[in-house]
């Protein structure tokens, strides 16, 4: 079974840091997804998350990213489900920070445009059921609080 292992990143505005793919990505292409990709033989899901996060965006965390959920997941046009990890993280960074490895673009994007978009089935699957989460409200308070915290120091 094809392992893949995701991130999503999300500021304190509560977007999310979504990947349009470009022509040549091997699934999905020209549409919208999530950052991250194969578990390489021998690799566990979490290293691989930040490794594909570093690899396509030019991010490297040391640390803090939260297993949201594990799932196998059926794409429409493939023989057998993929085993998916998808990975949460607050951030402070914004698109000037990120550096595109991979895709046409790599933008936080705003929850309300994300039915808007052309995404993948993997997407269309979990970015929704995220962005609805307990989880997501939780990342977006923690990060409102610390902001509101420094802005009074």
């Amino acid at each position: 079974m094809r392992r893949l292992s995701v991130v999503l990143l999300v500021d304190a505005r509560g977007w999310v840091l979504l990947q349009e793919r470009d022509e040549h990505a091997p699934l999905a292409p020209g549409q919208w997804g999530m950052v991250g990709g194969h578990v390489e033989d021998g690799e566990d899901f979490e290293p691989a998350a930040y490794r594909e996060l570093e690899e396509e965006t030019g991010v490297r965390l040391d640390g803090g990213l939260r297993l949201w959920r594990e799932e196998r997941f059926q794409y429409s046009d493939q023989p057998e489900p993929f085993h998916y990890q998808v990975w949460s993280a607050p951030t402070t960074l914004t698109d000037a920070d990120i550096v595109v490895g991979e895709g046409r673009q790599i933008v936080f994007v705003d929850p309300a445009d994300v039915p808007l978009l052309d995404t993948s089935e993997s997407c269309a699957h979990f970015v929704p059921a995220f962005l609805a989460s307990p989880e997501h409200a939780d990342l977006v308070a923690g990060l409102v609080a610390d902001f509101d915290k420094g802005s009074r120091a």
